[in-house]
């Protein structure tokens, strides 16, 4: 079966936000971070050399990649989508490109994504990976310099630890990174139904294009979202928490097909589209956000998205031993018998 005609029967899937935000809990030095848990690092400024120490105590001992797995599949989704590397940097792979990971950089010392795809195949869901192919905040030269609108942060580059815009250069970020890690996810964990790119603002055209062509290369079944930036995409990925009427009338120009922002309903040529969301108003785990929808507007939601063709992406935010928190299962439990 190809990947587009899986994907529109799909219809629902799980996504998981789980990293080193997930140790601070969305509070760092008596402040709370006032939106997304993972964005706590720009949100707060909080220094490479700081938030790096974390990776020194992260130890999930209860974190049981078949207990993720079967929870998605009890609650009727059909895929798995997971944070590989977020903007932060730190990747929850086996990364050879950077020992800023879980394998290298953590007393865990264990590949996260591996053991993920292993329970995928034991379940008999698809996986898929997030990664954050522009923001990085870990490197100097991370993208986002580029781009002055209103972020959840202080900015979208880390300007705290590296403030001097005219030194950053992406191609060095990208070079030295993104590709690279980008190859390690598609050619390390089997098959994957999509990857999940985010955020583009700096990137250029043919680095979008790039990334593109490496992963139809190494996996042509795989799709890709709309948030690799500069029109080139499988399908659309709406904006955060988005969750639309109706369809689009008509495609969109040329023009704006290659701005490709992160907000807005975009036209895919291919009929595609997917509405990521949160359970309660974060995507990492924020230990203060009881703000839950409840399973009956989840259900609710389920079945306005399937009439339109769109899939329902549900997020979870695991705390920082590895748990699903327990009120998520119940409602994503819940909402599958409604």
């Amino acid at each position: 079966m190809k990947q587009h005609d899986w994907f529109r029967q799909a219809q629902y899937g799980m996504m998981a936000h789980w990293g080193l935000y997930s140790i601070l809990q969305g509070e760092y030095r008596g402040k709370r971070v006032p939106h997304y848990g993972e964005w706590i690092q720009a949100n707060l400024a909080i220094p490479n050399e700081e938030y790096h120490a974390l990776a020194k105590i992260f130890n999930p001992v209860y974190f049981n990649a078949d207990e993720w797995i079967r929870l998605a599949r009890d609650a009727g989704m059909k895929y798995f989508v997971f944070t590989s590397k977020h903007h932060d940097g730190f990747a929850l792979f086996h990364s050879k490109a950077d020992p800023f990971n879980v394998v290298d950089a953590t007393p865990f010392g264990r590949d996260v994504v591996g053991e993920l795809a292993e329970a995928c195949d034991k379940y008999g869901l698809k996986l898929g990976l997030y990664y954050s192919q522009e923001l990085d905040w870990s490197h100097p030269d991370g993208g986002g310099y580029t781009n002055n609108a209103p972020c959840d942060g202080v900015s979208w580059d880390n300007s705290w630890d590296y403030p001097d815009k005219e030194k950053k250069v992406f191609d060095r970020c990208f070079e030295e990174k993104i590709k690279p890690q980008v190859k390690e996810i598609l050619t390390g964990y089997g098959d994957l139904c999509l990857i999940w790119f985010d955020v583009p603002h700096t990137i250029r055209k043919e680095q979008s294009l790039e990334l593109y062509h490496m992963v139809k290369e190494y996996q042509p079944e795989c799709l890709i979202n709309s948030r690799i930036g500069n029109g080139a995409f499988d399908y659309v990925s709406l904006g955060d928490n988005e969750i639309p009427e109706k369809l689009p009338d008509q495609p969109l120009s040329e023009e704006e097909s290659d701005m490709n922002s992160l907000d807005g309903f975009k036209y895919s040529p291919y009929g595609l589209y997917e509405a990521a969301a949160t359970l309660n108003d974060t995507w990492g785990f924020k230990y203060f956000d009881h703000n839950w929808k409840t399973p009956e507007e989840i259900a609710g939601t389920r079945k306005h998205l399937k009439e339109l063709g769109i899939n329902y992406l549900l997020n979870v935010g695991p705390d920082a031993l590895g748990r699903i928190p327990s009120i998520s299962s119940d409602i994503l439990l819940e909402a599958a018998k409604l």
